[in-house]
C-alpha cells in the first residue's frame, strides 16, 4: 500500500523541475545572493498578478505582518484585534511591536475570526485588526473593512494561507489597508525556504515598510531610522518565479480536489466539511474537517499509510506564550471545541481522484467500526 502524502511538494513541482534548476543555477552563478535582479522581478511580477502597485518580498510571513502593522502606525501600548485560532506568527508580529494581541472567537459555522466578536472588543487603544484567511478560506472581508471605516481603525489581511483566494471577484490582500503574505514551502505559492511578502494601497507607508525590512534604509548607509534585516533572498526570488505562473493552475487542481472530498463525504454525518462563504472562492490551504474522534481516526488513518495534519490543537489563548492574558478554557468555546475535532486532510495540487476515494473510504471505515 503506497503513503498518500498530506502535502507532496517535490512532486506537483516535478513538470517544473528543468525550469527551477535553471533558475537556481543562474543566481548561483551571478554571485548576487541579496538583493539580487530576480527580486525586483518577482516583486513586479507578483504585483501585477494581483493588480496592485507595489508588492515587497520579506525574509519570513511573520516579518511581513511586522512590517506592516508598525507601518500602519502600531505601537506599544496599543491592541490589535485578531483571531484566538491562527498559527502564533500572526499573534507574535503584534508583540514585536510592543502591542497587545486580543483575541476573538470564530464565526458560527467558519473557522475564521467573528466581525461581531471583534466589534465587542474595540477600544481607543485598538491600532489595527487583523482578519486571517484561515486554511484558504476568505473571510466576510466587508464586515471588517466596514468596522475600519467605522472606528477609524486600519484593518491588515492575513493571506499567510490564502495566495489566490478570491473575495467577491478580487484577490483577498487587494482591498484592505495593507495585507501581507507567506512563502513557507507547504503554501499555495510556496518557495524553497522562508519567504514572504506585503502590500498596501498607500505608497508613502509602503516605502517606509520596505525601508524598515531593510535597516531603515533606502541607500546602503543611509539609515534613516532603526528596521529590522527581512529580505526576500534572490534564489527565494527566482525560484517563486518560477512558480507564480502555474499558481491558478494549482489553485484550481486544490479546488477540485476539495470538491471530491466534499462530494466523499455528502452522506456521512460524522464529517463536518468546509463551509464556503457566498461570493468567495476558496483555495484550499489545506481541507480541514471536524469529526467526532479526531485523534482515534487520525491513527487509523496512519496505520492505513495516510498522513494528515492538525491546524492547530491548542487555541492560541491556551498557550503557555499567551498565559499572560489570564484567558482560560471556556473563553473561547468555538475555536476550543474546533480544535479538538478539527483534522487535516491530504492536500495538494498533484492528488488524483483515486487517492481522495481512498482516503474518504478508509475515514468511512473508521467511523463504521
Amino acid at each position: 500500500m503506497e503513503l498518500i502524502k498530506f502535502v507532496d511538494i517535490s512532486r506537483f513541482h516535478l513538470p517544473l523541475r528543468n525550469k527551477l534548476h535553471e533558475a537556481a543555477i543562474r543566481v548561483i552563478d551571478s554571485g548576487a545572493y541579496i538583493k539580487g535582479p530576480d527580486v525586483k522581478i518577482f516583486e513586479a511580477n507578483l504585483a501585477q498578478w494581483m493588480g496592485v502597485e507595489e508588492v515587497c518580498g520579506t525574509a519570513c510571513g511573520t516579518s511581513a505582518l511586522w512590517a506592516a502593522l508598525k507601518g500602519l502606525g502600531v505601537k506599544a501600548g496599543g491592541e490589535v484585534i485578531t483571531t484566538v485560532h491562527t498559527a502564533i506568527a500572526t499573534a507574535e508580529a503584534i508583540t514585536l511591536c510592543g502591542a497587545t494581541p486580543v483575541f476573538c472567537d470564530l464565526e458560527p459555522g467558519y473557522f475564521f475570526l467573528s466581525a461581531q466578536e471583534v466589534e465587542k472588543k474595540i477600544t481607543p487603544r485598538t491600532q489595527a485588526i487583523v482578519p486571517v484567511h484561515l486554511y484558504g478560506q476568505p473571510v466576510n472581508l466587508d464586515d471588517f473593512l466596514e468596522l475600519g471605516r467605522k472606528y477609524g481603525i486600519p484593518v491588515i489581511e492575513d493571506c499567510a494561507q490564502a495566495q489566490g483566494a478570491r473575495y467577491k471577484g478580487k484577490y483577498v490582500g487587494t482591498q484592505s489597508d495593507a495585507a501581507i503574505f507567506s512563502f513557507f514551502p507547504s503554501k499555495n505559492l510556496g518557495g524553497f525556504g522562508d519567504g514572504g511578502a506585503f502590500t498596501t494601497k498607500d505608497l508613502d507607508k509602503m516605502n517606509w515598510m520596505r525601508m524598515f525590512s531593510n535597516h531603515g534604509r533606502s541607500e546602503k548607509y543611509d539609515h534613516e531610522f532603526e528596521g529590522i534585516n527581512s529580505r526576500l533572498d534572490t534564489l527565494q526570488a527566482a525560484l517563486l518565479n518560477v512558480c507564480l505562473p502555474y499558481l491558478d493552475q494549482w489553485n484550481e487542481s486544490r479546488r477540485q480536489v476539495a470538491l471530491w472530498y466534499d462530494e466523499g463525504f455528502a452522506d456521512v454525518e460524522e464529517v463536518t466539511i468546509p463551509q464556503v462563504l457566498p461570493e468567495t472562492e476558496p483555495i484550499y490551504h489545506v481541507y480541514v474537517v471536524l469529526v467526532p474522534d479526531r485523534d482515534g481516526l487520525r491513527e487509523y488513518l496512519r496505520a492505513n499509510q495516510i498522513q494528515t495534519g492538525i491546524h492547530y490543537p491548542i487555541p492560541l489563548s491556551l498557550q503557555q506564550a499567551y498565559s499572560y492574558l489570564n484567558q482560560g478554557a471556556g473563553s473561547f468555546p468555538l475555536a476550543e471545541e474546533a480544535c479538538a475535532r478539527m483534522l487535516s486532510l491530504p492536500m495538494h495540487p498533484a492528488l488524483d481522484r483515486e487517492e481522495v476515494e481512498r482516503v474518504v473510504d478508509t475515514v468511512k471505515e473508521y467511523l463504521v467500526r
